[in-house]
């Protein structure tokens, strides 16, 4: 007796009916037969196309898998807009339309063929569909939000056949686009946010018992990842067909149609064990590259800590490529994404000129209004405005951010950026359990975002938290090594220490900020004097202070307390006293 091999797997699932069928095939059997062919092989087409497989034909109906719900969404967009725009060649009473449902969910695979709940669901969410229209569930609804540029139908809780839970459902069709300003204008351009493969780690030990390692560490990145909105992530089921091959980076990247590639390979020898990882783009340029080496005392331990790791570096490194790329084009030829895009670049230089950044921010929010970050990084514009000393309208700018901030969460509750700005806002008005909470919700929607840990930190230095706030500052300076704020995450550990009487760490913390770019070289230079004070150390003290006094002039303790806003007067009086001690005046 033959045996088969079945298991589960996390799929997108597509399933496609003709409406109407029995009706049309009353009236002209034959023709009805080669139309419903014709648009069964446009559908299949499409599939294969957006990455998905068509596992069968059931009549009518077509069964598809994707492994990104994205790209089963799109494919099921773009079948019914085509369709929907060729119809009005052909009489109303021969048209053939097809109801579409895509469902996320796990699946039993078994002999090629897909099976269980999941696959009832999508079944089930096409048979309500409207004809010509799209059906998705809740789950899938969250994964495409705002990738898209396309409005769906808020359609509530549903009872489905033999489904004993109610379905959030939302609904879709190409005929009731949305006709606000934003869609129809002519220069409106959706986002195309980047998209990532994760290939299977190669064990490299030549010991096979150590392939759980570095599947697991893949698997795990693939999961952080994907809890970061700002791309998309291939599922398993696609990336670990190219196990155990010798896969060319470029003809995954055309195969998987994504922008970036990570591979890596583990090494374990006795106790100790070498990690590599390397993200190269679609045309073959490494972007980013790392080893790790580690001694192995807890399996699970080190499996978490290199996820970790990995997965927190690869958004910044993503990030950076991706800005490079969209300050190469013309600024009158980008879409959301790359205004987006633009705008940290401008963000990320940290001068004068930081209000050039709005001006993409607020394209990229006006090519796609449900582009949360997009707000919510002019909110943090107006925080860094303030905190930087550019501006003397503090009140002004910190309300209106606040506003902004606001605006982002409601426009996507689950995009962690809104989050992040209202939490440093809360911070500089000096409401320190509300920033804490809000940077706290940012951390849970994205447990790798190092800039909210520094802001959690930073605040938390602020409320007298400071075994926590050393301890979250850490973490932000060992997520992102090369974060465009390091210079802030090295110089508020060196305040946090000074407050909590640790000079000579905060010593080592200060001069690490001074090897980063620094517009705010005042703040680190000054931090590093107090440390040096606090130890009686005048004479290296001193010459702290007049390399602060050589970027800011008019440098005053005054004026670093409103940057500093405490919750009790004297919860940084050590930080003070030794800005005193060094010189620097009131």
């Amino acid at each position: 007796m033959d045996k088969h091999r079945s298991k589960h797997k996390l799929a997108a699932i597509f399933y496609a009916d003709v409406a109407e069928y029995s009706r049309l095939t009353g009236r002209d059997e034959l023709g009805t037969h080669q139309r419903v062919m014709e648009v069964l092989d446009f559908a299949s087409k499409s599939i294969k196309s957006h990455g998905g497989v068509v596992l069968r034909y059931a009549g009518d109906a077509i069964l598809g898998e994707f492994s990104s719900v994205v790209a089963a969404v799109e494919s099921a967009v773009s079948i019914q807009t085509e369709l929907h725009n060729n119809s009005p060649e052909i009489p109303e009473d021969q048209q053939v339309r097809i109801r579409i449902g895509v469902n996320i969910g796990e699946v039993l695979e078994d002999r090629g063929e897909i099976y269980g709940d999941g696959v009832n669901r999508a079944a089930r969410l096409e048979s309500i569909s409207s004809p010509g229209g799209l059906c998705i569930s809740g789950q899938v609804y969250e994964q495409v939000r705002g990738k898209l540029d396309i409005e769906f139908q808020d359609c509530g809780q549903k009872s489905l056949k033999n489904i004993v839970s109610p379905v959030h459902v939302y609904q879709w069709h190409p005929g009731k686009q949305r006709t606000d300003a934003a869609s129809s204008s002519s220069d409106a351009s959706p986002r195309k946010i980047p998209s990532i493969a994760v290939l299977p780690f190669v064990n490299m030990s030549g010991d096979l018992e150590q392939d759980y390692l570095a599947d697991g560490i893949c698997e795990d990145i693939i999961t952080a990842l994907s809890k970061i909105r700002a791309f998309t992530v291939i599922a398993r089921t696609s990336t670990f067909s190219y196990k155990g091959k010798s896969a060319d980076v470029k003809q995954v990247a055309e195969d998987l149609s994504v922008s970036y590639v990570l591979e890596g390979s583990v090494r374990k020898s006795g106790n100790r064990v070498r990690i590599t990882a390397q993200l190269i783009d679609h045309e073959g340029l490494h972007v980013w590259a790392e080893k790790y080496d580690r001694v192995i005392e807890d399996i699970f331990e080190l499996q978490d800590e290199m996820t970790q790791t990995i997965a927190a570096a690869i958004e910044p490194e993503l990030n950076a490529a991706e800005r490079h790329r969209a300050v190469s084009k013309a600024p009158d030829n980008l879409d959301a994404w790359e205004n987006y895009q633009r705008g940290l670049w401008n963000l990320w230089l940290f001068d004068e000129n930081i209000e050039k950044a709005r001006g993409f921010f607020q394209k990229a929010a006006e090519l796609d209004p449900g582009f949360a970050a997009a707000i919510a990084y002019q909110a943090y514009l107006n925080f860094l405005q303030v905190v930087m000393g550019f501006s003397e309208d503090r009140v002004r700018l910190l309300e209106e951010g606040k506003c902004l901030a606001k605006k982002a969460m409601e426009t996507d509750p689950r995009d962690p950026v809104g989050y992040f700005a209202i939490g440093r806002i809360y911070m500089m008005l000096g409401a320190h359990d509300e920033s804490i909470a809000a940077l706290k919700t940012a951390l849970e929607l994205n447990p790798n975002y190092a800039q909210a840990y520094f802001g959690l930190g930073f605040v938390q230095t602020l409320a007298g938290h400071l075994e926590e706030a050393r301890k979250n500052l850490k973490i932000a300076v060992k997520l992102s090594p090369r974060d465009p704020l390091m210079m802030a995450f090295t110089n508020i550990l060196g305040v946090a220490c000074i407050t909590a009487g640790d000079y000579e760490e905060a010593i080592e913390w200060s001069k690490r900020s001074l090897r980063w770019p620094a517009p705010l070289g005042y703040w680190n230079h000054a931090t590093l004097a107090a440390a040096y004070a606090s130890l009686g150390r005048m004479a290296e003290a001193k010459e702290a202070l007049q390399g602060a006094l050589k970027v800011r002039e008019d440098l005053s303790i005054s004026f670093l307390k409103r940057l500093l806003p405490t919750r009790h007067e004297d919860g940084l009086d050590q930080y003070w006293n030794g800005i005193r001690k060094a010189g620097l005046p009131e």
